[in-house]
């Protein structure tokens, strides 16, 4: 990512999360952390935890020694970060699913409508199961383009 060595960690959390267009609360709704911790995590005033790296590097798609690389994160906190995290959620991997199948219905010309049609009961399910509301925002948007192309 072309990280500059010894930036400040808070500072690219800051911009990590300004391209994702979120606000300080839904950073921190995302970590289940306070929105003034999030402030003080952005303004350098603390370091954060390995757990937090870890789910930070998850929300930002990359891994947590990626995430720390090049920063003033101290040495021993690193050592101690996992390898690898999830960097997604069930909701996104099944939304991704969803394309994969509907592009798949495009390319055939409609063919296997019943594969789509599964999918009226599972986007359901996953909206009922949802907590956050850009994953819900999202799942509705795919439950209202299925319903038009089903129609």
């Amino acid at each position: 990512m072309g990280w500059h060595v010894h930036e400040n960690l808070g500072r690219r959390i800051a911009d990590l999360r300004a391209k994702l267009g979120w606000t300080q609360q839904d950073l921190a709704d995302r970590l289940a952390i306070s929105r003034v911790a999030v402030s003080h995590l952005e303004a350098g005033m603390s370091d954060p935890g390995e757990r937090t790296v870890a789910l930070l590097a998850g929300v930002f798609k990359m891994e947590p020694h990626e995430l720390v690389a090049g920063t003033r994160y101290p040495r021993a906190k690193a050592e101690r970060l996992p390898v690898a995290v999830a960097r997604h959620t069930e909701v996104e991997l099944q939304l991704e699913l969803f394309e994969n199948d509907m592009r798949w219905f495009e390319r055939t010309g409609g063919a296997h409508r019943e594969v789509l049609e599964q999918w009226v009961a599972r986007l359901a399910a996953l909206e009922d199961d949802a907590y956050d509301r850009r994953e819900r925002d999202a799942i509705a948007a795919a439950r209202r383009r299925l319903s038009t192309v089903l129609a």
